[in-house]
């Protein structure tokens, strides 16, 4: 694979969308309208898009709507072009077809920089384009991708990774935040934030979050429901004493007792729920750059900005500091 090379202001990217029978619509689209409002931000056609497959024509993704696309080995790429893999439930047929690995490996020898989107990660590695790099994938196929490809290295926790010009992202909404990347990487920090605001996203997450949002959500409600009252009080009284004692207490259960159904319910500890809980909330807050930091420590229950400091270090692996300079959105 040649490195990427830099363009001027003036010269076009190609990106070429590999597509295949059931894949997720979301990891084409959600990618492809970040270069076509880049386009729209940058007052030019900086990107060349192309939706490609095996053979060409139409290709059903997994909602039933067809794409129309193009032959992969008809697209013309070169070394500062992008090949982005899609994933979807298809993935697994397509990984096993050795005319379209081939295919994808013949184009990666062409063009610059090569990415997957969620799943589309077990395309690259049966291209051997994972082995001896650090990827990801969607957190529910980690585990498999490590199994099947073990010369690469796969974290589970990234929402994308870069390594030696091949990128892999987390699950489906992520593709647009590894897409924001690759128009920071190439038009720098001032248009990737323009460009997140025009596309109504929060925050321009780079790569090293960790995938929380999603898990923070889930983690709020048991499987059986039955801490989702004691939850939604949680949420709104973050500040009131939230020790197991307490919350034993408007569960009408001893100390003991309540812990131990809590974490058989939930796979945490109640002390642990909390503070993701308080983490979350202060997340949110500190997209507000009208609030310090030190008050939204104290709204949100930590009491210090030094306790909210490690408990941000330790979930998220980011400070606040650093999560309001690098992930807030300027208003």
């Amino acid at each position: 694979m040649p490195s990427f090379s830099a363009k001027t202001d003036t010269e076009q990217r190609r990106v070429a969308f590999v597509l295949f029978e059931n894949a997720k619509m979301l990891d084409i689209t959600g990618p492809l309208q970040v270069f076509a409002d880049a386009n729209e931000i940058l007052g030019r056609e900086a990107y060349v898009t192309v939706l490609a497959s095996l053979y060409g024509g139409p290709v059903e993704t997994d909602t039933g709507v067809l794409l129309n696309t193009r032959r992969l080995a008809g697209v013309g790429l070169d070394d500062m072009d992008t090949l982005m893999v899609s994933g979807g439930n298809g993935v697994h047929p397509a990984a096993r077809d050795p005319r379209l690995i081939g295919a994808i490996r013949l184009a990666s020898r062409k063009c610059g920089r090569i990415a997957s989107t969620c799943t589309g990660a077990f395309l690259l590695g049966a291209a051997d384009l994972l082995d001896c790099r650090r990827a990801v994938t969607h957190w529910n196929a980690c585990e498999d991708l490590a199994r099947a490809y073990p010369d690469c290295q796969v974290e589970p926790d990234p929402i994308f990774i870069e390594d030696r010009g091949v990128w892999t992202s987390a699950g489906v909404t992520a593709g647009i935040d590894l897409a924001l990347a690759m128009v920071e990487a190439d038009h720098g920090r001032d248009t990737a934030l323009e460009l997140a605001r025009h596309l109504l996203v929060y925050v321009k997450r780079p790569g090293g979050q960790s995938q929380f949002s999603e898990a923070l959500q889930q983690q709020t409600r048991t499987a059986t429901g039955r801490f989702d009252a004691l939850h939604f009080w949680m949420k709104d009284n973050l500040t009131a004493d939230l020790r197991v004692e307490q919350l034993a207490v408007r569960c009408a259960m001893s100390p003991r007792n309540f812990a131990r159904i809590y974490a058989e319910e939930t796979g945490q500890t109640p002390a642990r729920a909390v503070e993701q809980m308080r983490v979350e909330a202060a997340r949110q807050a500190l997209e507000d750059p009208d609030q310090s930091i030190k008050d939204v420590a104290t709204r949100c229950g930590f009491g210090s900005d030094e306790r909210m400091r490690r408990s941000f270090t330790r979930l998220l692996g980011v400070s606040p500091q650093a999560y309001r300079k690098n992930f807030a959105m300027a208003l």
